[in-house]
């Protein structure tokens, strides 16, 4: 083995042993290895967003003309520049042996850290009834987004595992805003499930037809939080989630690759923080994507349900029992090369008071019936 200079000049002073050193010079070859299918990666994501009119979320207005609509990751963006988030991803894959093991992490920094909302229960020390949700939250920008272990299991085509914080398995949209079609998210996308914190295996029958099913402590993205504490639910209190995807095989023309996928995720929101926890959730969803004959147009759909079914605290909640749903409509173009157009349309009719709408008197409204319009050209540097 060759010892650098500096080593065998400590060691002729007797700093340190040529044993030791050798020992050292091992490790550090050990850990070369253990970190050579270590990948890093990430992204900078930044925004330029103006409203027109005089008025914004930042000046009060008697009629805001400049309002942001309600999407998640949307609110106090309007009229400027803005650093949305900076993800750090580090991962050790799965590799093609029958067991294998890995992990995923995603790590964010930025405004947008504070909006996914995964700081943990013991983020704060106050834990009352009465906390503020964004005081729980605060402002660290900081959050993680997944951390889990990857396992891979050889039974039938292999169950590959995810235990740990998870990105949620319902959803057209991403969490992760450069895998998402346009600029904003949908209304669909702002009332479903985030992350969890649990255990999800996948599993593939064949090209067309795989599944997934979980379990998590929460529907709500709070690492390690529970689902019993005050409302005195039994440990065995979860939240569980299943979905289905098909995929149209080859021999099917034009439409092959076209995908359909269902999933649910039902449970007990974290109820140890805040007054806008502690309701019994329901998500359904349903998306589909379209492939046509014109080369590089493909069409999508997308179907959210969210139903509150029950409260530990009735008080905090008004709309118990009620629900919201969205359906969205997509349609995408790659025009050239860099240059793609898209399109999406959609309708929420919102009875659980999911978003807050505002009247132009200042009230909010429990109610709402909304259809919005998005559209968005990318041109890839």
């Amino acid at each position: 083995m060759k010892l650098n200079k500096w080593t065998v000049g400590l060691a002729a002073l007797g700093v340190v042993s040529l044993a030791s050193a050798v020992k050292a010079e091992e490790g550090g070859n050990a850990l070369g290895t253990a970190l050579s299918s270590t990948t890093f990666s990430g992204y900078v994501d930044t925004s330029m967003h103006w409203n027109a009119g005089t008025a914004s979320n930042h000046r009060s207005s008697d009629r805001p003309v400049g309002f942001n609509a309600p999407y998640k990751f949307n609110s106090d963006k309007s009229d400027g520049f803005n650093l949305n988030v900076v993800q750090l991803t580090i991962a050790k894959p799965l590799d093609e042996n029958e067991w294998a093991a890995g992990y995923h992490v995603d790590l964010w920094f930025g405004p947008d850290a504070n909006t996914l909302g995964t700081a943990s229960v013991f983020h704060t020390s106050t834990h009352e009834a009465d906390t503020d949700d964004s005081d729980f939250n605060g402002s660290s920008d900081f959050a993680i987004r997944q951390a889990y272990v990857a396992l891979r299991m050889p039974i039938g085509n292999g169950i590959d595992w995810k235990i740990g914080v998870f990105d949620s398995i319902i959803g057209y949209e991403s969490v992760a805003s450069p895998n998402n079609p346009n600029y904003t998210r949908s209304y669909g996308h702002s009332i479903e499930p985030q992350t969890h914190t649990g255990v999800l295996a996948s599993y593939r029958i064949n090209d067309n037809v795989s599944l997934s099913a979980g379990v998590a402590n929460t529907t709500g993205p709070h690492i390690n939080a529970r689902s019993f504490g005050e409302d005195e639910r039994a440990e065995s209190s979860k939240t569980y989630m299943a979905s289905l995807a098909l995929t149209a095989p080859d021999d099917w023309g034009f439409l092959a690759g076209s995908t359909l996928y269902g999933g649910v995720v039902n449970g007990f929101n974290d109820n140890e923080v805040g007054p806008d926890f502690g309701v019994t959730t329901t998500s359904w969803y349903a998306g589909a994507t379209l492939a046509t004959p014109v080369t590089g147009l493909r069409f999508g759909a997308s179907f959210d349900y969210l139903r509150l079914r029950d409260t530990s605290r009735g008080e905090n909640i008004t709309t118990k029992g009620e629900s919201t749903w969205s359906a969205a409509g997509y349609a995408s173009y790659q025009a050239t090369e860099k240059l793609s157009l898209h399109l999406r349309g959609e309708y929420l009719r919102d009875r659980a008071g999911a978003f807050g709408f505002l009247h132009d008197d200042g009230s909010v409204s429990e109610k709402a019936d909304v259809f919005a319009l998005t559209a968005t050209a990318q041109y890839d540097l």
